[in-house]
């Protein structure tokens, strides 16, 4: 009997024992008992369709010298983290903004042990004399993008755990942003630069490198851009951030929006659902012109989109009189199809965007580039997340006070009304 009684409690001890063990081995790996890591890494975040990306500003005035209060951008990042998004693209880390945002998630963070969020920090490049009275010299840099990049390290090595992906330059190389474009060189020499503190072990080496541009910047267009420094740039980056907008090329390159010939015969909605399939083609096409240059370079390169979105306003080119691009039914088309098609495929989304910003084009309320936000300014939920309504995700969550409703107080047809068919083409 005492045989037996020694045996069973020796039994507890090594059951306990292998217990602990277990638990103390899941504590170094795991997040609580959801079993979520609390280190993943930017390669385990990018191309992984549990890590829904999205590009967020949380200004809610028409100008950026009004900052969103901490506790605002709380509100926001809930909304994100109930549609499943799990990383956010933002930049210009000079402005208070984006060390607010960390401030936010990390507050979240602690507030709720497996609130999961991550940041893509965008530093932001310009040329000598750009936004001056003086004519901008694309060849040589601003003395300002030390102190953005500078800036950038230190909050990526202030908030390691949050800042996964650090961008040099946000369209910083297409050659239509005039008023501020540089040469692939410029961008070329911070990526290394932040690669090197990497090697030095003064940044994290699990942090990626990239920077964000136009689909054109990294060799998907025209051939002036397919430079010895270009090549150079893919082979520095951890992965080439593309962006591509379908939605303005209805205005600047509509060959693909206006309707064709064969199509006079369909209904407006008809025409409107092809025309959207052919938009979701020209991004998917700009795409594989990026890959093929990319991999022409460096097979084994990712690529991530780093901006794509649709306005569900404008009273210009993409309006009434316009491309008549503008409306919340296509908006919601292109949402969905790029998240499907993203998703299947491995490739990042940033869509463009979180919420509307009417900075952006403060002097024109109805301007598109207000208008690219998948909520409103009040909060209120657009067509494309309308089922996310409808399920409750957004239940107990407010943006300014305000509840999460539906756009167009949920009336379909009310909205529908709103929608315009493509141009004919001539």
């Amino acid at each position: 009997m005492k045989i037996f009684v020694y045996i069973e409690s020796t039994f507890k001890y090594v059951l306990i024992a292998t217990v602990l063990c277990i638990v103390c081995s899941c504590k170094q790996v795991y997040n609580g008992s959801t079993q979520k890591k609390y280190n993943v890494t930017a390669k385990e975040i990018l191309g992984n369709p549990n890590y829904l990306a999205i590009c967020y500003g949380g200004y809610r005035k028409n100008s950026r010298e009004i900052q969103p209060t901490v506790n605002q951008l709380k509100q926001d990042l809930l909304i994100l983290a109930a549609m499943n998004i799990k990383i956010v693209r933002t930049y210009n880390v000079h402005l208070v903004h984006a060390s607010n945002v960390l401030k936010a998630i990390s507050e979240l963070k602690k507030e709720d042990k497996n609130f999961e969020m991550y940041v893509m920090l965008g530093a932001w490049i310009d040329c000598k004399y750009a936004w001056t009275e003086q004519t901008p010299d694309h060849d040589l840099e601003s003395q300002r993008n030390a102190i953005e990049i500078n800036e950038a390290v230190r909050l990526a090595n202030l908030y390691p755990e949050i800042v996964k992906v650090i961008a040099v330059g946000n369209e910083a190389m297409v050659k239509w942003a005039t008023a501020y474009y540089v040469q692939p060189k410029v961008i070329l020499k911070w990526v290394n630069y932040l690669q090197q503190l990497k090697k030095e072990n003064k940044l994290s080496k699990d942090l990626w490198i990239t920077s964000s541009d136009d689909f054109a910047s990294w060799g998907g267009g025209d051939d002036s851009y397919k430079t010895k420094d270009l090549e150079d740039l893919i082979n520095a980056v951890d992965y080439v951030s593309m962006h591509t907008y379908p939605y303005h090329n209805t205005h600047y390159n509509p060959s693909f929006w206006n309707v064709p010939h064969d199509e006079n015969q369909l209904t407006e909605q008809e025409q409107v659902t092809k025309a959207m399939h052919r938009s979701i083609a020209f991004a998917k096409m700009q795409y594989a012109t990026v890959k093929n240059y990319v991999r022409s370079i460096n097979p084994s390169k990712p690529i991530h989109i780093g901006e794509t979105g649709w306005a569900s306003s404008s009273d210009s080119f993409y309006g009434k009189e316009g491309s008549r691009a503008s409306d919340e039914y296509k908006q919601a088309i292109y949402y969905k199809a790029m998240r499907e098609w993203t998703n299947s495929e491995g490739i990042s989304c940033f869509f463009f965007e979180a919420f509307d910003e009417p900075w952006k084009d403060s002097n024109n309320p109805l301007g598109s580039e207000n208008h690219f936000g998948i909520f409103t300014v009040d909060g209120k939920a657009k067509y494309a997340v309308w089922d996310k309504v409808e399920k409750n995700a957004f239940y107990g969550l407010k943006r300014d006070e305000k509840v999460i409703v539906k756009t167009y107080s949920g009336n379909k047809e009310l909205l529908i009304q709103s929608v315009l068919a493509p141009p004919k083409k001539g």
